[in-house]
């Protein structure tokens, strides 16, 4: 089958390559053409915009970094939109629920039809196939292209409305976030009160206390004091602002998503958008006085 595909960052690249893998041709697009070249000798055709992509091929996904980004290639002037070919959009992006209806009604008006598809699982998972793919959309679009969602991993149709994958996946991030602030300043109190990390964190893993964050970042990332677990903390910070965004306006209780937001925007501002989220750790570091994991 002939698929397009935007946006070849970490997730995306990995992504796309596993679609040719699995004996797809892609027509693909990146704003860095350093990137879009990498899939290019993988044997995928370039194109020169998103509108280019939909122009050659029926169903077109995206992995974005951000809410606006992803207008911009849906919607803009020079967007999948206008594209002759195109038939469905496939967003891999998280975008939150309100743009995502934004997108799904804008492009209906074309007759295309928008299939909202978070994902969640890493640069790991999306390496791997180890991927949970939140899908929202129409049903018959959505079973055109299971098929091929599955080669990212474990597919779960949560609704046919639009933005509903969006919801989930703010829900899910949000979890992954609070358990990496959370288990960071749980094992700096220990540390700091005497106690040594490693065993720390075998104890977590045991017990009632283990989390996403120390059964894997803790131990990859952080205790041999790598930082470099795969995921940017700009990216973390605005899945966290879009589910405190999206709980507000739906009048539900939001006051640890507004504390964890809190940790998320120091450590952005200290350490930069750009560096691994794992750094949230470095942050309650330096307020505690102490180091965790290392050679001590």
């Amino acid at each position: 089958m002939e698929i397009g595909f935007i946006g070849l960052g970490n997730m995306g690249a990995p992504m796309a390559r596993r679609l040719i893998d699995a004996g797809h041709k892609l027509v693909v697009f990146d704003v860095r053409a350093e990137a879009a070249a990498a899939l290019g000798a993988s044997g995928a055709a370039l194109a020169t915009s998103p509108r280019d992509v939909a122009d050659r091929v029926e169903i077109v996904m995206a992995s974005l970094p951000s809410p606006a980004i992803a207008k911009e290639v849906a919607l803009g002037m020079d967007g999948v939109i206008h594209g002759r070919r195109v038939k469905r959009f496939v967003d891999l992006s998280t975008t939150g629920s309100r743009v995502a209806a934004e997108i799904f009604a804008a492009l209906a008006a074309r007759r295309i039809v928008q299939i909202d598809s978070p994902v969640s699982g890493g640069v790991a998972g999306a390496r791997k196939g180890t991927l949970a793919v939140m899908v929202s959309g129409p049903p018959a679009d959505v079973a055109a292209v299971r098929d091929l969602l599955a080669i990212f991993g474990r597919v779960f149709v949560v609704s046919d409305k639009p933005g509903m994958a969006q919801t989930m996946k703010l829900a899910n991030n949000f979890l992954s976030a609070t358990a990496m602030a959370a288990t960071a300043e749980a094992v700096a109190m220990g540390v700091k009160a005497g106690l040594d990390a490693a065993v720390m964190i075998d104890v977590i893993n045991a017990g009632s206390g283990r989390t996403t964050a120390s059964d894997g970042k803790f131990p990859q990332a952080v205790l041999p004091r790598t930082f470099d677990y795969g995921f940017a903390t700009a990216l973390m910070l605005k899945d966290v602002r879009l589910c405190a965004e999206e709980a507000s306006a739906l009048g539900v209780p939001d006051k640890i998503m507004r504390a964890v937001l809190d940790q998320w925007e120091i450590t952005n501002s200290e350490y930069g958008g750009e560096c691994d989220f794992t750094n949230i750790v470095k942050m309650i570091e330096k307020r505690a006085g102490i180091i965790i994991g290392g050679k001590q």
